[in-house]
């Protein structure tokens, strides 16, 4: 076996070192084994899978003594607590994703100046499949990240009769000159979904039903665009595009999920409404639910939002 190939398949450490073009000390945490629900295949929901992290941070030697004081060094637990971090945000389909995320998480340290993260499945074969990554401190001010407040959108929910109703536009008018980035929510039409008898097959052509008449929304006016990932979310927002939430792949890929039948809409959008921390939630055309952010109604359709 030629070093190129050894090295290539080494520890993480071994490849920091070699590559290495400054003298950097390291942390490393090896063979770190969680059970997490991860991948993109169908038989991969609903199911744990170990999961092994190998991580080296290359940090700046400190000036002058360490004191043995645990605050000037990079702890361990800031590594872990990094995967932890990113595994309980959401499900997350592809190990290049997890793997980024957790390397951008560790450089928010200032004392992280590069990390290497290797991810390996381990229950996918007689096997392991895995991804490494590398990541450097340089480019985008990372550390000031931290900072940046995420906005707090105006969660607005229309029943089918708002759908159709001829002041749709005037009230899309209304919404869009308000505060807040607003996000559209609606329910699945009058028409009945297929039925099926798993009920994960059900979930589905529930929220399937939903992200129908979503389109049939976008449609109506031209202005809204259908979205269904929080990357296209969080650009809508800082961008003023005004969004109709399609819901599957964030309440398919939460952690913590919503607790509501996708049949029970106004419900489903109250939890959508609390996990994106909204300003407000105001339901047109139906009564507003109980929920942890500031709801409100207008039942009576026949009228403007003033």
């Amino acid at each position: 076996m030629t070093d190129d190939i050894r090295l290539a398949f080494a520890h993480p450490s071994e490849r920091a070192e070699a590559s290495s073009q400054t003298p950097c000390d390291r942390i490393s945490l090896r063979d770190y084994i969680v059970e997490v629900e991860i991948g993109a295949f169908q038989q991969e929901r609903g199911t744990l899978q170990r999961v092994r992290f190998n991580v080296v941070v290359e940090v700046l030697p400190l000036s002058g003594p360490i004191d043995d004081d645990v605050d000037r060094i990079l702890s361990y637990d800031k590594v872990t607590e990094a995967i932890s971090t990113e595994l309980d945000a959401e499900r997350i389909n592809l190990l290049e994703t997890l793997a980024a995320r957790v390397a951008e998480r560790i450089l928010l340290e200032p004392q992280a100046e590069r990390v290497f993260v290797r991810i390996e499945k381990l229950d996918r074969g007689p096997f392991s499949l895995g991804v490494e990554i590398v990541r450097a401190r340089g480019g985008v001010d990372l550390a000031g990240q931290e900072h940046i407040e995420a906005p707090h959108p105006r969660m607005v929910y229309l029943s089918n009769e708002a759908i159709q109703s001829p002041l749709l536009g005037v009230w899309i008018d209304q919404l869009a000159a308000m505060d807040a980035p607003l996000i559209i929510c609606v329910g699945a039409s009058d028409v009945t979904a297929p039925q099926a008898e798993n009920a994960m097959a059900q979930r589905r052509v529930d929220l399937l039903a939903i992200e129908q008449n979503a389109w049939v929304l976008a449609a109506r006016d031209r202005r809204c665009m259908v979205v269904g990932t929080r990357t296209e979310l969080d650009w809508a927002m800082k961008n003023d595009q005004i969004c109709i939430w399609a819901p599957s792949k964030i309440v398919l890929d939460a952690v913590d999920g919503p607790s509501a039948s996708p049949r029970d809409a106004v419900a489903l959008v109250a939890w959508f409404a609390q996990d994106m921390a909204a300003k407000e939630l105001l339901v047109i055309g139906a009564e507003a639910p109980e929920a942890d952010v500031p709801a409100r109604s207008i039942q009576t359709i026949a009228k403007t939002l003033s």
